[in-house]
Parts: structure tokens; sequence; C-alpha cells
């Protein structure tokens, strides 16, 4: 990570003051950078090399009255925009998190929790189209997580005036409207088992859009257990787009197990399953096996995947064998 500059939080002061006053934090920025070769089995795939970059600038200060501020703005590929976010930590309350959407908040933060050594088995240069639950979290929203709650339980409320493009309420042909997300993790502290993890969350969103019945309803839940060098989790989702045609519902089931080798090495296997309920119920898979190694910043990584009917279709063309090789380097 190379320090850029000095965040002149003090600014703020003039429009603060009623609060407290701040003191200078530090601006960074981190990245890296992934390189790939990737061959499609019976397909005409194109040039088979990638790239693909990122950063992040983050800064952080603390305000005379003990409250902190950190601030994360992340970029994608090609300079792409991917989030910016401030989080606000009051000491008696927790963390309230302001995020300007895409990703990240919410149920969305806990959309696939099984265990890989990459990347999941639909993300690994597959275009399968697999539909996960995302919450609130495609606009600007407010997390809170509040440190009140006993050892071993992390809760997170979110809250989004509008998701879609339209007015903070109902959204009228617009998109979506206001929306909620609750999630809960629970560690092994709660669990009674040494490396159990149980993960939940639902989400609401109100929907005033054609062919639209009711709200867009998600849930999911998930478990992880580490034991020795393996991993294994298991998990479900479901999305309810509250339509009385065309797509509306997604049921997921995924799972994974990872094993250790030892510090550096480690292999992995990852499935996924999405059922789409429409007029031809339709089911997506993606399946990956992983080898990734690492040494210092730099990471390699190798995936055999298998997708079958991508974007829920059951043309031939839309079942496809990769392999994918990667370098990835982080500064």
């Amino acid at each position: 990570m190379n320090k850029m500059t000095k965040l002149g939080v003090s600014a703020l002061c003039g429009s603060l003051a009623a609060v407290a006053s701040a003191n200078a934090g530090d601006l960074s920025v981190a990245g890296g950078v992934d390189m790939t070769w990737q061959s499609f089995d019976d397909t005409n795939q194109g040039n088979p090399i990638g790239i693909g970059s990122n950063y992040t600038l983050s800064g952080s200060g603390d305000l005379d009255n003990g409250w902190g501020v950190a601030l994360s703005i992340a970029m994608k590929n090609a300079n792409a925009y991917s989030n910016t976010n401030v989080t606000v930590t009051v000491p008696s309350l927790g963390d309230f998190r302001i995020s300007q959407g895409v990703s990240g908040s919410g149920i969305c933060r806990i959309d696939d929790v099984t265990p890989n050594v990459w990347e999941e088995a639909y993300a690994t240069g597959l275009s399968t189209g697999i539909n996960n639950v995302g919450g609130a979290s495609g606009a600007s929203n407010i997390e809170w997580t509040p440190n009140m709650m006993p050892d071993g339980i992390t809760l997170r409320a979110v809250y989004a005036p509008g998701t879609g493009s339209g007015a903070s309420d109902k959204a009228t042909g617009a998109g979506s409207g206001k929306g909620y997300d609750l999630t809960l993790e629970l560690s092994d502290a709660v669990t009674g088992m040494s490396g159990l993890t149980v993960y939940g969350g639902i989400s609401n969103v109100d929907s005033d859009t054609a062919n639209d019945d009711g709200d867009r309803d998600e849930q999911t839940l998930a478990v992880n257990y580490a034991v020795g060098g393996f991993t294994l989790g298991y998990q479900w989702s479901e999305e309810d787009l509250g339509m009385s045609a065309n797509e509306q519902q997604y049921e997921n089931n995924g799972y994974g197990i990872t094993f250790a080798i030892n510090d550096d090495l480690s292999i992995g296997y990852n499935h996924w399953e999405s059922k789409q309920t429409s007029t031809t119920n339709v089911t997506a898979e993606a399946t990956s096996y992983q080898i990734a190694y690492s040494m210092g910043g730099a990471s390699i990584r190798l995936a055999q995947g298998k997708s079958e009917n991508e974007d829920y279709n059951t043309a031939v063309t839309y079942d496809r064998d990769n392999t994918v090789l990667s370098v990835a380097l982080a500064f």
C-alpha cells in the first residue's frame, strides 16, 4: 500500500463545528492486476489473453468526540467505477456506512459465501448469467452495524430510500422503490462448534413496474465449517420477483470444499445451480475445480470450469467448458 497524501479532514470543521473538530488522516491507494489466459473447448473464443486491474483509495480520521470516519473509493478494470462509501463509527452505537451502491452492502455481502480458493464457480470466465440475491445494495443506502450485540453475533441493517431511478417511495414505471435488508452472522462463539459459521439474510424492495403483483423478496441461508485444512460450505438463496409474467422466481443452491495443502498452496471445488421459474423453468449450472498458489504479493491460479444452460437458455451453444490460468500481482 502506497501512501499518497494527507486527507485534510480538518477542513470540515466549519460545517461540523457543532459536532466536533477533526484530526487529519491518511489517504492511501492499494490495487492489483490480474493477467489471464483462457481457452474454451469447441468454442470460437477469439483472443485468449485478458487483463484486469483495480485500485481502491481509502482514507480515515478521528473526530475529537471519539467518532471515527473512514472513506473508500473503489475502481474496477479500465477505471470503471465500483463503489464509494463512508463509514462513521459512533462508539456507543456502532458503524453507519453510507454507500453509493452497486455492491457490498446488506444481503449482497453474503450473496455467495461458499468456499473457493479463487472465485465462485460462475466467475472464472464463464458467462453463466446466474441470478443471485442483491437486495438494496444496487442503490445509495445506509447500513448500520450495531456494536452492542453479544460476542459472536454480527447484525447488519440496510435501508435505501429508492432502489430505482424514480422517487424515494414507489418508482412508478421506473424501477424499484425503497428497500431494506437484514443480515445475521453467527460465529463459533454462538454455534458452540469450533470453525462453524452460520449466515442468514432477508431483503424486501418495493416495486411498481409492469407485470409486478408485489414486492421483490429475497432470502438466503448459509453454513461454513472449517476443520484442519478443510473448509466446507453450503448456501441456499431465493429471489421472488413479485411478477405475474416472464421470470417470476430464482432458487439457488451452492456448495464448495477447499483444502489448504500448506500456507501457500490450496485446492478447491465449487458448484452452483440456479432454477428460474418462468414459462420454461430452466436450471443453470456452473462447476469449477481450482488450484491457487501464492508467494508474497503474487498469486498463480488455475481453474477448470463447466457451465450448462447459461443465461437460462437450453440451446446447446449455452453449454461450455473452459480452462483459465491467472497470474495476479497486488501492490
